[in-house]
């Protein structure tokens, strides 16, 4: 008898972004990894779980332009970075490392 096949999801964090909690742990918990590509995968997923077309108006940047500089292997500008952050709701901080 021939083995069942299982099926798989593909993995999306937006999948368990529902609420306004679930996204301030997840970005808490990603930036206190101290990792910018992962960061930046994080404000990516945090913008896909929201609206990414309405996130491109409130920063005035490209859709286009927000997913690839908030993929993994997206290097967004601090500019952006900070625009992004700002239009979800967030700011970006220096904090004294340790804190």
């Amino acid at each position: 008898m021939a083995a069942k096949k299982e099926k798989f999801s593909r993995y999306d964090t937006t999948d368990y972004l529902n609420t306004e909690e679930d996204i301030k742990a997840y970005l808490e918990a990603c930036s206190e990894e101290n990792d910018p590509a992962l960061m930046a995968a994080a404000l990516g997923a945090v913008a896909r779980a929201r609206n990414m077309s309405q996130l491109a108006r409130d920063t005035g940047l490209t859709r286009e332009g927000l997913y690839k500089a908030l993929s993994a292997d997206g290097n967004p500008s601090l500019a952006t970075a900070m625009k992004v952050a700002n239009a979800l709701g967030y700011q970006l901080r220096l904090v004294p490392m340790g804190h």
